[in-house]
């Protein structure tokens, strides 16, 4: 055990090197690994999240949940486990299925302690230190599967009390892992039940990253009531940003008890700034936030309104997910700058922008009584700095909800207008809103008109 934590500590000083000459993991890198802000696998390729949290913790055998969500568009799974405080304990033979279902359906595997849920607040939660010790029991399942696992040291372990501590009981757990051998990117999640409205880790981020020997840390925020605006959203992920610290959204839903989240948001800024999100969560929701579930009773073939944004929505799963280079797909491309509108393909039918703006219109879902339509808008040979599309439909049909747009109605007559977000398109860019609509009789696309401006 002695030479195999010595050769260990060999690979990481020389990943550290690397880093250090070059801003960038080398490519022969063990597994994930952390530089400037950004998230690389091993092959030293950029890897953004998009993916959901499965609670696999209560529903063992929900084993077919991995493919599912993977045929759906995904390329990483957030994986909820136990350690036996709270919960039955998830095995060193369980821990290893769900690695290699994950590996199996091209999926990286955040692996997370669920024990730690509201430590401080909520009766059994336990520490972030006894955490670890469920990791240091999970060793021989782990080392060798760096390229695709991260471990998530434990769910919001803290809630709104007794947080002082955050920081400093997260350094001493990362060092822990990495004094006992592991050397996978590990991601801390947020105290005050995962939302950092005390902005204990913003502020304090630093200094846990810093304490880590590997630099290999990842924050992750939970974006539920407390991020209800554009604003509050973007400042939190754009002082990581402006830090030059990693930062995903490791869970986050489009409504809950404590507050309406600005999912449209949440996926914007994300997909324009290159930060990886987990939606919450698959299936098997309690407690009064079963609308949370992104598919009913795990059929994926039933997916909830919530589940059909964040796998078929503008700026959702399918549109944005690129595959992790490891399991041998296309790289993902490298995140744009800031002020580049996100990254998007129009549909092969959209014609040449010759200028001003021009807009499509796809059914993307339908199902009795309702669907889910898009719209993509792209610039002409002239930058835009805002747009409005505008469409009459001729069965009666209706929207009920809508994301990306600010979309009003004159009868059957409809308008859509830019976020302040997308309005701003160069040349030739592309921006997408989409929407909830009802339909009786038959669902004919509509004619569009786009003006820019």
């Amino acid at each position: 055990m002695k030479t195999r934590l010595s050769a260990v500590g060999a690979a990481l000083l020389a990943l550290l090197v690397a880093v250090l000459a070059f801003g960038q993991p080398a490519h022969a890198a063990a597994g994930f690994s952390v530089a400037g802000g950004k998230l690389y696998d091993a092959n030293g390729t950029e890897f953004v999240m998009r993916g959901v949290n499965h609670a696999h913790t209560w529903y063992p055998q929900q084993t077919s949940s991995f493919a599912d969500v993977k045929a759906l568009g995904a390329n990483t799974v957030r994986v909820v486990l136990s350690s036996g405080d709270r919960w039955t304990r998830n095995t060193n033979a369980d821990v290893a299925n769900v690695i290699s279902l994950c590996k199996a359906n091209r999926l990286i595997c955040v692996l997370e302690v669920h024990d730690t849920t509201g430590y401080g607040e909520q009766s059994g939660a336990i520490t972030l230190a006894r955490a670890v010790d469920y990791w240091l029991s999970l060793a021989d399942v782990l080392v060798g599967q760096e390229r695709y696992v991260i471990v998530n040291i434990g769910n919001e372990p803290y809630g709104n009390q007794n947080y002082a501590s955050w920081a400093t009981d997260s350094a001493n757990a990362i060092k822990r892992l990495r004094t006992a051998g592991l050397t996978h990117t590990i991601m801390v999640d947020a105290p005050n039940w995962g939302q950092d409205w005390s902005f204990t880790m913003r502020d304090n981020a630093a200094s846990v990253f810093a304490a880590d020997p590997a630099r290999n840390t990842v924050f992750s925020i939970h974006m539920y009531g407390v991020f209800d605006t554009a604003a509050e959203i973007s400042d939190y992920l754009g002082r990581f940003r402006s830090a030059g610290l990693p930062i995903v959204i490791g869970e986050f839903g489009f409504n809950h008890s404590d507050g309406d989240p600005d999912e449209d948001t949440i996926l914007a800024y994300s997909q324009a700034n290159g930060i990886g999100w987990l939606g919450w969560s698959w299936s098997g929701n309690g407690g009064g936030v079963e609308y949370l579930d992104l598919a009913t009773s795990f059929n994926p073939a039933d997916l909830t309104t919530w589940g059909q944004r964040l796998f078929n929505g503008a700026n959702g799963i399918r549109q944005t997910a690129r595959e992790a280079s490891v399991f041998g797909g296309t790289p993902p491309p490298t995140t744009p700058p800031p002020t580049t509108p996100p990254p998007t393909t129009p549909p092969p039918t959209t014609p040449p922008p010759t200028g001003g703006c021009t807009a499509t219109y796809t059914v993307t879902n339908q199902w009795q009584g309702g669907f889910q339509g898009e719209v993509w808008v792209t610039a002409g040979a002239a930058a835009i700095t805002g747009w409005t599309v505008r469409w009459t439909f001729a069965d009666g049909q209706s929207v009920t909800q809508a994301w990306n747009a600010t979309l009003t109605s004159s009868g059957t007559t409809l308008t859509a207008r830019n976020a302040d977000y997308n309005g701003r398109l160069a040349a030739g860019a592309s921006t997408g809103f989409g929407f909830i609509g009802s339909w009786t009789g038959s669902n004919t696309p509509p004619a569009l008109s786009c003006t820019a401006g």
